[in-house]
């Protein structure tokens, strides 16, 4: 099927929900679509997470007309009980700072 990304294997450290959180904080007004292909998932599953992150409050958007802008409650904790108190601006302070770093050197990074 085409523009379905290939499917992952094995566990990894970053959930999918961390993933779409981190691409719309690094843009928010990013589609869907683009979303989908940063983090490697279907259009559907990223749909699907950003409902579940709005239903939990920790994401909102607004329509501008044919575009959406996503707004973060980054004061809002993290869900599970082992992170009790560490709010979503920590985790995506990481997140994004290593996105924006990957994407910028890639090269360099291959060769270390």
């Amino acid at each position: 099927m085409a523009g379905v990304p290939e499917p992952h294997t094995g566990w990894t450290f970053i959930t999918n929900h961390a993933r779409v959180l981190a691409a719309i904080a690094d843009n928010p007004n990013v589609r869907i679509r683009d979303i989908a292909a940063r983090c490697r998932l279907t259009e559907r599953a990223v749909q699907r997470i950003i409902s579940d992150l709005e239903r939990d409050g920790y994401l909102s958007h607004r329509r501008d007309g044919r575009t959406n802008t996503y707004s973060i409650e980054p004061d809002k904790v993290l869900r599970h009980p082992a992170e009790a108190g560490l709010a979503v601006a920590s985790l995506l302070s990481l997140l994004v700072q290593d996105e924006t770093e990957r994407v910028r050197q890639p090269a360099a990074r291959q060769h270390r």
